[in-house]
């Protein structure tokens, strides 16, 4: 199938899959449950609240923040990249790139760096927002690149994993995939160390290269293309890896999450899931967001089910993340959502955004940084 063709119809999957209303089918979709009642146990409190230009734009931009140091950097769809005190909120600088940003923000090494929808990669100086250099790829960029010092890697939407000289953005090598037929919108970003790039690929496959030359190191598939036709055989992992210790953590849609080890790639552990946004960790257990609204904590040890909660079906969750005890993640009405870890019972709730709040919570220690569709960065503690 041509590429264009091709990304037709991925733009119009993930329509159907992540807007209630949008199927082709005859059936009408159940409409996102309601907001259930609980008894707070946790009251989260704004330390500071930034607008970030346009945020997520219209299209289906999973635009995350950064923290290096004590600096967040965040960027809006058309290139507004503001550096602020990741404590206080001052903004130490601001950049006006004029550019369809779909992958941000990546940071580290004195690098901020982004990826475009015209397949571009741009590197600024941590320090001032000066652009360092730019780089052509081969087609765009959904998800942030990433850094080791030594090279910058990313992954495009054509599956191809290219890998740039950090300092100077001149092509080291390019790892060429075969994407699948049919595919969500969107990749997630590798997991790079210093000698290993990890990637999930849209077959439902974890590949991890060389960071030197892009060769092979190890092939994991996660997922198994079932089903008759091309749309119940999609097994894509958007989400991102997660990696903690000497675990990759992934999760496919239609398919599984898993735990693999990062030297040999070997399936640690497995179970049925589906999910387009990630998966967190804590305690030894995983979190899941599946693509129902369901949140689900696994135990590594058992692969068993440890608690369900599908009180939020159909909300668009996005990925969670730990904090402090509790679970985090966001919904299609700009909710964040606390959870707790031992039982998933609804612990605390604030809406950030009323454009909703797809990108994935980051945590760091005990502040929590959430942006919402509609470009609102807001810090937060635990009262």
């Amino acid at each position: 199938m041509p590429d264009v063709k091709r990304w037709k119809y991925a733009a119009l999957l993930a329509c159907a899959v992540l807007a209630a209303g949008c199927s082709s089918t005859s059936k009408k979709e159940l409409p996102p449950a309601e907001l259930p009642d609980f008894t707070a146990e946790v009251e989260l409190k704004t330390e500071w609240s930034r607008s970030i230009g346009d945020g997520q734009g219209d299209t289906w931009n999973m635009l995350v923040p950064a923290v290096d140091g004590d600096s967040i950097f965040a960027s809006d769809v058309n290139g507004e990249v503001k550096a602020m005190n990741r404590l206080t909120g001052e903004v130490l600088w601001s950049q006006d790139l004029d550019l369809p940003v779909s992958g941000a923000v990546g940071a580290g090494y004195g690098l901020v760096l982004l990826g475009t929808l015209r397949g571009e990669v741009i590197a600024l100086d941590a320090s001032n927002g000066e652009e360092k250099w730019r780089a052509r790829v081969t087609s765009e960029v959904l998800a942030p690149p990433v850094t080791n010092g030594d090279v910058v890697v990313v992954q495009t939407q054509d599956d191809r994993l290219i890998a740039l000289e950090a300092s100077t953005g001149s092509q080291r090598w390019v790892f060429d995939n075969t994407p699948a037929v049919l595919t969500l919108r969107g990749t997630g970003a590798p997991q790079l160390t210093s000698r290993l790039a990890i990637a999930g690929l849209s077959t439902g496959k974890v590949i991890a290269l060389d960071t030197q030359r892009g060769l092979p190191v190890w092939e994991q598939r996660v997922a198994v293309p079932q089903g008759r036709s091309e749309l119940d055989r999609i097994v894509d992992i958007d989400g991102g890896l997660l990696l903690s210790g000497n675990t990759i953590y992934v999760a496919t849609y239609q398919g599984r999450v898993a735990g693999l080890d990062l030297d040999s790639g070997r399936i640690l552990w497995q179970r049925e899931a589906s999910s387009y946004v990630g998966v967190a960790e804590g305690f030894g257990n995983v979190y899941v967001s599946a693509a129902s609204g369901a949140i689900e904590s696994i135990d590594e040890r058992s692969a068993s089910v440890l608690w369900s909660n599908d009180a939020l079906a159909r909300r668009q969750l996005s990925a969670p993340e730990v904090f402090s005890s509790y679970v985090a993640f966001g919904d299609l009405e700009g909710y964040l959502h606390l959870v707790s870890q031992v039982d998933g019972r609804f612990v605390g709730r604030t809406r950030i955004d009323s454009d909703g709040l797809r990108a994935r919570p980051l945590v760091v220690g005990d502040w929590l940084y959430a942006y919402g569709n509609g470009g609102k960065l807001v810090a937060l503690t635990i009262r």
